[in-house]
């Protein structure tokens, strides 16, 4: 693991697996008792918007590389050893998202993902990835939360998108998967039309791109698999118009002219508007600000 990776895991997290708890929380801020002496007034804390830690009693604050190497009283390289090899905590280990897993691994016992608590966006690291994915805060507050869930005895937490079945799909820089059980997310506006999208970040570009143009209201269909898509047919042609913003790829092409084989009138291929572009977040992202 890099010093830059290092540096945007969670602090808060990370003392949790160090079985340090907060005393306190207001807002973005954790208050603790000083875990390098004894008191009995916190005077530790956390800002963890800017995923950043003061000691008020010793005047002294930093990164998470700077706690690390001061409670486990060993060098950067070391800390980092720890970081890469699980050895940070005598339980689960914990990392931001990277999932990897040493030593042989029977892919036919992998255990399933584990949910183990969701709330607001307020990791400083994951609002660093929605900025480098180009995604306004508030847009990204209606639809995704903070996932902290369990993978192979490992502690994880990412974005989630929560699908129509009580599953999530998870994103962060190092991952992308989903907990059971996987399936589509229906956003029900009322609406006569529909916006269909392979994934979360499409559609919340989508949401970003169209905030500042007037366009009639939509219901949403975000596939979050496009295996999902010949079954969800027969439910789109129940609206009187369907915007396709599949992929630019080769399971994109079929799904899109499936669709059009059935009718042209009701489906309308709309992926002409980021042409050049894999999907509609890779072109987002590129695309010059209004």
């Amino acid at each position: 693991m890099t010093t830059e990776q290092a540096r945007q895991l969670d602090i808060v997290a990370f003392l949790e697996q160090q079985n340090i708890r907060p005393v306190k929380v207001t807002g973005h801020q954790y208050w603790y008792y000083s875990p390098f002496r004894n008191e009995r007034t916190p005077s530790f804390k956390v800002n963890r918007l800017f995923n950043l830690w003061f000691d008020f009693g010793e005047n002294k604050g930093g990164t998470l590389i700077d706690l690390g190497i001061r409670l486990k009283n060993c060098t950067v390289k070391d800390f980092l050893g720890t970081l890469n090899d699980g050895a940070v905590s005598g339980k689960a280990s914990f990392s931001f998202g990277r999932q990897h897993d040493k030593g042989n691994t029977d892919f036919r016992q992998k255990p399933a993902i584990k949910i183990l608590s969701v709330h607001l966006i307020n990791s400083y690291a994951l609002v660093q990835y929605l900025q480098s994915r180009r995604i306004n805060i508030e847009i990204a507050d209606k639809y995704l939360q903070e996932v902290h869930y369990q993978n192979s005895e490992k502690i994880y937490y990412a974005l989630g998108f929560k699908n129509d079945q009580g599953g999530y799909e998870l994103r962060s820089p190092y991952f992308k998967g989903s907990s059971s059980p996987k399936g589509i997310t229906f956003i029900d506006n009322k609406a006569s039309e529909l916006a269909v999208f392979e994934g979360c970040f499409d559609f919340l570009s989508y949401l970003c791109f169209m905030a500042q143009r007037e366009h009639q209201n939509e219901n949403y269909l975000v596939l979050n698999s496009i295996s999902f898509f010949k079954k969800q047919l027969t439910d789109m042609q129940q609206f009187s118009r369907v915007k396709l913003f599949l992929d630019n790829d080769n399971a994109g092409d079929k799904a899109t002219a499936l669709a059009l084989s059935l009718t042209s009138k009701k489906f309308i291929d709309k992926r002409n508007l980021f042409a050049g572009s894999k999907d509609f977040n890779e072109w987002w992202k590129l695309r010059p600000p209004d």
